[in-house]
């Protein structure tokens, strides 16, 4: 349990990390809690997206990633998350990604980067 909340914040954490960094994506919350709060869902909009349809979209293009040596894996990323970005619209949640280049590439590519890097420093208890 500790494991799935320590990988829920390390995800919120790297999604506000792209809102300062990468112009285009945002999040509209009025108060330091609605922030918060919106960061919380949407890395868990992330953690459903990335479990349920990057391992459909993998199994479906994996001549995509062989014919390209794995480049098409920036794409499919940068796709992934402008999905989690309408989701959350549907939702009504205030996260934006205005577009798809180059904000939603380069901010799935920052959300990954920092994620595994903060995954790095924070372990899970039953991690050696």
């Amino acid at each position: 349990m500790l494991g799935i909340v320590l990988r829920l914040v390390c995800s919120a954490l790297a999604v506000w990390i792209s809102t300062l960094i990468i112009p285009g994506i945002s999040v509209t919350a009025e108060s330091i809690w609605g922030t918060i709060g919106t960061l919380v869902l949407v890395a868990l909009i992330i953690g459903v997206v990335n479990a349920v349809i990057k391992p459909i979209v993998k199994l479906v293009g994996c001549g995509l990633y062989v014919l390209t040596l794995g480049l098409i894996a920036f794409v499919v990323n940068g796709l992934l998350f402008w999905l989690v970005s309408w989701i959350s619209g549907l939702l009504g949640i205030p996260f934006h990604v205005d577009n798809f280049w180059p904000s939603a590439i380069l901010g799935a590519l920052l959300v990954s980067l920092v994620s595994w890097a903060l995954g790095l420093v924070i372990k899970d208890r039953g991690e050696d």
